[in-house]
């Protein structure tokens, strides 16, 4: 009898010196690496998917505080899958099996329903497509409305940037950002906003992170001439692994991992892009209403520079 990996089916992806791997539970990404040096931090094979590593967010990126939401004028609870902070967290497709839509050499795309379910009683299809090539990767998420009703969404992603070897203290670090999102130290939803300017969160000249710890999402970003911003760790090796955001995820949530057990305490900083900020099925900002029919894209990427 075959033993299954804990993340389901495994589908790999390469071009040139680069290789990824996409896995079927949770509809994420497992490693992604240029030259054998890892771009996003990988999790083992025989591994369940640990804090989140490559997953995307979906219906919801981040924290919802006591799952509790309304929207046209109803009141929703979802089940409370953070209990030790009563928050709902990241959505609801991280440990579903996503199906495969499509294989190439250097791309893949898995698909996924969200059937109606209490505390989400909405219809949505998603589909998310990874690709290699010159660039580097490329992650664009689709989610269509399937039902007959309006529905809310925000989606999002998990990776982890690698600093090749050693822990993220000796890495430099970049965010392209103006504002840092304030949160409860409790529960971690937000009550406020302060400018980056002046404070320790200011990352947009890349410097050294030390020991600064970091659980804060980002958001005003600042944009390159083609519309992306970024966030960049420079490790010991002098190589950079690089996230870029497309105008569609207004915020980015950087983590350097402190809460993680064992040698994964702070080997990698987590750069989560979002459509939607912490708490935002409560406060409704940039929450996108999605009418029944409708389709909404998202993309980032990764690259080593």
């Amino acid at each position: 009898m075959n033993q299954t990996a804990p993340s389901g089916e495994q589908f790999e992806i390469t071009y040139e010196d680069q290789h990824a791997t996409v896995v079927e539970v949770g509809g994420g990404i497992r490693t992604y690496s240029v030259a054998g040096r890892p771009v996003l931090d990988p999790y083992d094979l025989d591994a369940i998917c640990d804090a989140g590593h490559g997953a995307p967010l979906i219906p919801w990126p981040n924290r919802l505080g006591d799952g509790r939401y309304s929207f046209d004028g109803a009141q929703y609870q979802l089940a409370l899958s953070e209990p030790s902070r009563n928050n709902a967290i990241h959505g609801l497709l991280r440990w579903r099996p996503w199906q495969l839509c499509e294989h190439t050499t250097s791309r893949v795309v898995l698909c996924a329903r969200l059937h109606p379910m209490s505390g989400y009683p909405f219809d949505l299809a998603v589909e998310i497509a990874y690709d290699l090539g010159p660039g580097g990767l490329t992650v664009r998420t689709t989610a269509t409305n399937v039902g007959g009703r309006p529905l809310p969404y925000g989606s999002g992603q998990h990776p982890y940037l690698s600093p090749g070897s050693g822990p993220v203290d000796d890495c430099v670090l970049r965010i392209d950002a103006d504002t840092r999102i304030i949160t409860d130290a409790e529960r971690q939803l937000p009550n406020g906003s302060e400018p980056v300017t002046g404070t320790e969160f200011d990352f947009r000249v890349a410097r050294p992170l030390g020991a600064t710890r970091l659980d804060d999402a980002f958001t005003d970003l600042v944009r390159d001439p083609t519309g992306r911003a970024w966030i960049t760790l420079t490790g010991p090796d002098e190589r950079t692994a690089a996230l870029w955001v497309d105008d569609s995820y207004s915020v980015l949530q950087a983590f350097s991992a402190d809460s993680l057990a064992g040698d994964r305490r702070r080997r990698s900083l987590a750069a989560e892009p979002m459509t939607c900020p912490p708490d935002a099925f409560r406060s409704g900002t940039s929450v996108i209403r999605l009418e029944a029919g409708d389709s909404t894209a998202s993309t980032w990427g990764a690259q080593l520079l």
